[in-house]
């Protein structure tokens, strides 16, 4: 394709490389550029744009423009004011007359900076990678040739099909968002190029050492380098080491089942034995089970997740396409008007915003030197955070009402909270002063009820803290944990930074808190919490572990949570344990907490591969959960 797109370049018409996931133009440039017949250390003038590089670029394309040569400009959309220039300077170079050999590339993201009229003259190419574990599969195999593969050793050939399903994981797994990955990494067919180049050098020039692998070698040059060196999140580093693990070891050389935990199912795919290369491709051809979320670990829940996102921003964008204004006369349309005026009544008579801000200078003075201890500080801080959300929710409002009456000018900032309330999405100006949430308006709304509920609660005798505290419905639950270690430092002279949270689940429910051990003075200085959900797996309140999801059922409430501060000292290698990382939103990424110890029957390493974590706000469900309630029958 891209030898058809240069037949039809010119010296000023540029080829436009939009730049995908996984897409590497430079190396599809120099493979042309050989194909033609020319060196492309000496014909290709590479410059990856930024601060700077203008003067640079400029130089190389005058050079070029007068020798034929060609030039890449890559990531052009880091200075596109700097394409105002290149294209004068093109126009000058087609009345000057260039040289039939200058061609000129350009790369970049999709982005709107980007002037039309250089799009429109330009050839524009895109490489998206293909979908599927299959189809990434064989393109990851395919991408060694026939000659390069048939003249290498047994072993290196199984393990260079393992690497490839690796690679195909890395690529694939994206797709499951924030389930995949924390962040969003830019894995490509280079990195499984690089990672090949060194696996074939290394066992090579080990071959001293007989068939045995240096497994250990390699899972560190994989995980921690090759593809290692784009993972900047700690709990991502984690699942490529695990997979890792799970996949590089002697088993591989045995047949071993490449799909993680499916031994004994019918969702299995073996490492074929050493082969010709048509074999392997015949091997993924016929053997590979179904797409299926199992493939990397995950559970089939994943799945769902994944088709419920893609639906719902579907039906979000047909929402936002929608007319919003209101000449229509129909009964039951909406405007953006009536929406306003039901969100106004909402806020006015059910939640009651404007009489429920908390007296922070009342419970100050119901405090003494003694009795304002971390948990105080707490409990304080979150109150002053929802007053300064309620007041600019009422001050909003107020002026919104004021400008549609007339008695106000409209401002953009006006129409966008307006269009926010229309769509049912939290407003930018709100979201501001928000606890971290993904919830939609109207769910938003019922959780700030439930949060006041919490707090006006304890205000009624802020000397004590609650029995059980909802700790999703705390701006900043980070603060309430580091408390919980802070009075462990004063009651046993503990180091605050050699301290860590112990959570251990009780059988217990919030509603049952009469159930509860109670916390005596002088003791261990912790606390019951709740709210915690488990996603990509259950929680066994029978057994007090870990265990697969149920079907078609994202979370699984734990119990009241007994947290208390230990030693790091204290810390046991316990391979009965899953240390899973806590989040306040489905977002997970910088949402991170902590740490919450989970005993489990299987190894630690299922759930890391399964992305299992703890989800403190949850819309929907954790609605559920209000103060003093009894569970829904």
């Amino acid at each position: 394709m891209l030898e058809q797109a240069y037949s039809d370049s010119s010296p000023t018409i540029p080829i436009f490389f939009i730049l995908s996931p996984g897409a590497n133009p430079v190396l599809a440039v120099q493979t042309l550029c050989i194909g033609e017949k020319h060196d492309p250390l000496k014909h290709i003038q590479s410059i990856a744009l930024g601060q700077g590089q203008d003067v640079v670029a400029n130089n190389k394309l005058d050079t070029a423009h007068k020798e034929g040569t060609w030039v890449m400009l890559q990531n052009v959309h880091l200075m596109p004011r700097y394409l105002n220039e290149m294209e004068k300077k093109l126009a000058d170079f087609a009345a000057e007359g260039s040289d039939p050999g200058f061609r000129l590339f350009l790369s970049a993201d999709p982005n709107k900076d980007i002037p039309i009229y250089l799009l429109e003259k330009s050839i524009k190419m895109t490489n998206e990678p293909p979908a599927g574990v299959k189809q990434n599969l064989l393109r990851a195999f395919t991408y060694h040739t026939k000659e390069y593969f048939e003249d290498l050793e047994s072993r290196i050939k199984t393990v260079l099909f393992g690497l490839c399903y690796f690679h195909t994981v890395m690529i694939e797994r994206r797709k499951f968002g924030a389930k995949g990955f924390n962040g969003s990494y830019p894995f490509n067919i280079g990195d499984l190029r690089d990672s090949a180049l060194v696996l074939r050098n290394y066992l090579e020039s080990n071959s001293s050492g007989g068939t045995k692998v240096p497994w250990d070698d390699l899972k560190y040059i994989f995980g921690e380098i090759m593809y290692g060196g784009h993972i900047v999140d700690d709990r991502d580093r984690i699942f490529c080491n695990a997979f890792l693990d799970n996949l590089m070891n002697d088993k591989l050389l045995d047949e071993a089942n490449m799909f993680p935990y499916t031994d004994g199912t019918h969702t299995v795919f073996k490492c074929p034995p050493a082969a010709p290369y048509e074999k392997y491709i015949e091997h993924i051809e016929q053997e590979l089970p179904p797409e299926s979320p199992l493939a990397f670990g995950l559970h089939p829940n994943a799945e769902i997740d994944f088709r419920t996102v893609q639906s719902e921003q579907i039906f979000q964008m047909l929402i936002e396409l929608q007319p919003k204004d209101g000449g229509s006369s129909e009964e039951g349309v909406d405007t953006v008007g009536s929406k306003v005026a039901e969100f106004m009544g909402r806020v006015s008579d059910e939640a009651q915003l404007d009489s429920n801000k908390i007296n922070v200078e009342d419970i100050r003075s119901k405090l003494t030197e003694e009795t304002l201890g971390p948990y105080q500080n707490v409990f304080i801080q979150e109150c002053e955070k929802i007053n300064v959300l309620i007041a600019t929710i009422i001050k909003s409002l107020y002026e919104v009402d004021l400008a549609n009456k007339g008695e106000l000018t409209m401002s953009e900032q006006m129409e966008s909270l307006m269009n926010a309330i229309f769509l049912n999405k939290v407003p930018a100006a709100w979201a501001r002063y928000s606890f971290m949430t993904t919830r939609n308006l109207s769910s938003w709304l019922d959780n700030i009820k439930h949060r006041l509920e919490q707090l006006n609660a304890w205000k009624e005798d802020p000397t004590k803290e609650p029995l059980v505290t909802f700790i999703n419905r705390l701006y900043n639950p980070q603060s309430f944990l580091t408390a919980i270690r802070q009075i462990a430092t004063r009651e046993k002279g503990y180091e605050l930074n050699k301290l860590y949270i112990e959570t251990t689940p009780t059988k217990r429910m919030y509603y049952e808190t009469a159930e509860l051990p109670a916390r005596k003075p002088g003791g261990d200085g912790g606390a019951y919490v709740f709210g915690m959900q488990l996603q990509g797996a259950k929680w066994d309140q029978n057994a007090n572990s870990i265990e697969e999801s149920d079907p078609k059922k994202q979370f699984s409430v734990i119990p009241v949570v007994n947290c208390v501060a230990k030693q790091v000292t204290d810390t046991k290698d316990d391979k009965g344990v899953y240390q899973c990382p806590m989040y306040q939103t489905e977002l997970r990424g910088n949402t991170f907490v902590t740490y919450a110890q989970l005993k489990t029957k299987q190894a630690p390493r299922k759930w890391i591969l399964a992305g299992v974590a703890i989800i403190l706000d949850v819309e929907g469900t954790s609605d559920a959960f209000q103060l003093g309630k009894a569970p829904p029958k």
